[in-house]
């Protein structure tokens, strides 16, 4: 599938040396997307509702964060008529089968646990977003307003 528009990919992650890894992993992308970052889950809810914001095609969501974690933010994310139609992948360190189960029961799209090589993490972050901005369709633009 030909991507007509950039994609817009929210990253909900508060390690920086994520983000890096995460940042870099995407820039190597065959369309890279625009990526905006959130350090945790209240600046990622203060970003979908701000107005004027790009809606993301995918949110890229860690667990374990200060102030809104991702278990909350995932409930809100799919709570929310105007969010819910978001991809949300999980992408987290942890391998918990009750933050698996708890995740998909709240709707999350995908659950990938942070593989520890840094080749590794790079390899699934450039299939997460093959598949998502590149082989499955994005919201049409009428679906893209907040």
């Amino acid at each position: 599938m030909t991507v007509s528009r950039t994609p817009v990919v929210l990253l909900v992650e508060d390690d920086p040396g994520d983000v890096l890894l995460v940042t870099e992993a995407l820039e190597r992308a065959t369309t890279p997307p625009a990526l905006h970052v959130a350090g945790d889950g209240q600046e990622a809810m203060d970003f979908l509702h701000r107005p004027g914001r790009p809606r993301p095609d995918l949110i890229l969501l860690d667990l374990n964060m200060p102030r809104l974690d991702g278990r909350q933010t995932l409930v809100r994310i799919k709570a929310d008529q105007h969010l819910r139609a978001i991809p949300v992948v999980v992408f987290t360190t942890s391998d918990a089968e009750a933050d698996v189960l708890s995740c998909y029961h709240g709707h999350a799209n995908a659950f990938v646990t942070k593989p520890m090589g840094l080749d590794d993490l790079e390899d699934v972050v450039d299939q997460i977003d093959h598949f998502y901005t590149g082989v499955s369709a994005l919201l049409p633009p009428e679906q893209r307003q907040g």
